[in-house]
């Protein structure tokens, strides 16, 4: 206490009763994935997407990395963290910013085995650079009656699943010739015709199997497809490397492996390795517990297989982890055709851009997806039927309305944890009350300081109340907060504790809107003025 030793006005400057809480950041996403260049293993930030291309390069085909963090910045994300790995076709040795940082600069598309044509008639087939899996082309009949002579159907396959039609192409030389029809949309394959003259005999009803461009064995001590496993992803704490390298970033909120995907593809991990990953990826944000995981389901599901899938046989279940479906077709700025991207990048931006403009309360649902020109597969009501109950958020097109998210629980089998907004609100209370309450350490541990405490985090959640992010008439309906002689008993206090309780009412979504209408007679049901 200051000394007064003559007359006078005296001003001192006193702490008010509580503490204001800051509300954290809720839209910091965390990518893991392939690059062209830049640091490996190292969680480096990036704000803008010419900020990526500056440090980790452009577009590479066969790769997700960078479609996804574009995709980000393109739906309302605004910062995230990228961690570069290893996938054995660099030079480097995978880890720390020297040698790492000039590694693997080359496209990976292009350090490939060339693919060997296969002949469908008087034309010559093959897949495009980065294709992997098992792609098939069928020769079919036009449907319908009568069609031209010179008029077939092409249907092309990736794992037994339909990705592209042609209905009706000919031999002729028209814009409809098969030729300048595929080789101007097609992802998948090329045609080139092998003879010259008149045009040709139209092929005959048949199919084909292409030979995939496959992974080069890479040199040096990266090792290649032979050593790449899923600790590359999952990496270590200690080495900053992986997922283990996001535990020393404490901002993430949200966090995505779409390139995961681009192992699979190419062969560098198997299903069994892709599951091994997610579930390292939940157990990540389930031990910092302020994050949750964007997985992405395997390439070429059906509706029913990623259903069976993602019951059978990943069987994942966790409040700190969503899944979404079907893949997204985005315009593929390298190639200038749509290519088919996992949605986990698209879908962070999203998130991003719903906390920015309705809050983390909000569930990130209804929402367009910016970018997205085409779907994998047009989900019907029937197949929504199935996911939607298992947790499969759905991203679903609707004529005039663009695609949407139509989506927005967890993997969790636990009700009071079904709905992703009520567990990312959960977060950001609980993060914004820890940074908010670092004062009250050493603090003498006695009523004044409870009633400090109490004044400090109601304040907060009256504030949060009125932004609409609890449930409730009054704040008394919408939370409590307990921190008294009862929670903080004697012995309590005499080990150093402080208890305070916090229970708060987390708004839902209305997911299921029912209108009741019945048929009136004339004359009920008058409304009197």
């Amino acid at each position: 206490m200051p000394s007064y030793l003559s007359p006078g006005v005296y001003v001192e400057e006193v702490e008010s009763g509580s503490r204001p809480i800051e509300g954290v950041g809720t839209s910091v996403a965390a990518f893991v994935g392939f690059a062209q260049k830049g640091p490996f293993d190292e969680p480096t930030l990036i704000t803008n997407w010419s900020q990526f291309v500056s440090r980790f390069g452009d577009f590479v085909e066969g790769t997700y990395l960078a479609a996804s963090v574009y995709g980000f910045f393109a739906n309302g994300g605004g910062v995230c963290y990228v961690v570069r790995v290893d996938d054995g076709t660099g030079t480097g040795t995978g880890t720390g910013t020297g040698a790492g940082t000039d590694a693997g600069t080359a496209d990976p598309a292009q350090q490939q085995t060339a693919p060997a044509p296969v002949a469908l008639g008087a034309y010559s087939v093959v897949a495009r650079p980065g294709v992997t899996g098992t792609v098939t082309v069928e020769v079919a009949d036009v449907e319908g009656d009568d069609p031209p002579s010179d008029a077939f159907r092409l249907i092309v396959r990736q794992n037994g699943k339909t990705v592209e039609t042609y209905p009706s192409v000919t031999t002729k030389r028209s814009k409809e010739n098969v030729a300048t029809r595929v080789n101007a949309t097609s992802a998948l394959i090329e045609i080139t015709e092998t003879t010259t003259g008149a045009a040709p005999a139209r092929p005959e009803p048949q199919t084909v199997t292409l030979a995939p461009a496959l992974p080069a064995p890479a040199a040096g001590p990266a090792g290649g497809a032979a050593t790449f496993t899923p600790e590359v992803y999952v990496g270590d704490a200690d080495r900053r490397s992986g997922l283990g390298g996001l535990e020393a970033v404490e901002e993430v909120t949200t966090v995505a492996v779409p390139d995961l995907m681009s192992a699979y593809e190419r062969g560098l991990l198997d299903l069994d390795g892709v599951i091994a990953v997610q579930q390292g990826l939940i157990a990540h944000c389930e031990l910092m517990g302020d994050r949750v995981a964007v997985l992405d389901p395997p390439p070429g599901l059906s509706p029913q297989e990623v259903g069976v899938w993602r019951t059978e046989r990943a069987g994942y279940d966790s409040k700190y982890a969503t899944l979404y479906y079907p893949w997204i077709g985005v315009a593929d700025p390298s190639s200038g055709r749509v290519a088919l991207v996992p949605p986990s990048g698209h879908v962070a931006g999203i998130w991003a851009r719903n906390d920015d403009q309705r809050g983390v309360h909000k569930a990130p649902a209804n929402e367009v997806v910016r970018g997205a020109v085409a779907l994998q597969t047009q989900l019907t009501k029937g197949e929504h039927d199935r996911l939607n109950p298992i947790g499969v958020n759905c991203i679903r097109a609707f004529p005039g309305r663009g695609i949407r998210v139509w989506g927005a629980r967890t993997l969790a089998s636990d009700p009071a944890w079904r709905y992703l907004n009520v567990r990312r609100l959960f977060n950001y209370l609980e993060e914004s009350i820890l940074a908010g309450t670092q004062w009250v350490v050493f603090e003498p541990n006695d009523d004044a300081l409870w009633a400090r405490i109490r004044r400090t985090v109601a304040a907060f959640l009256v504030n949060e109340w009125r932004r609409g992010a609890l449930f409730g008439l009054t704040p008394d309906e919408a939370f409590y907060v307990k921190c008294d002689r009862e929670t903080n008993p004697p012995e309590s206090v005499d080990a150093g504790h402080v208890v305070c309780e916090i229970g708060v009412a987390p708004v839902r979504p209305a997911e299921f809107v029912v209108f009741r209408l019945s048929q009136l007679t004339s004359g009920t049901g008058a409304v009197d003025e």
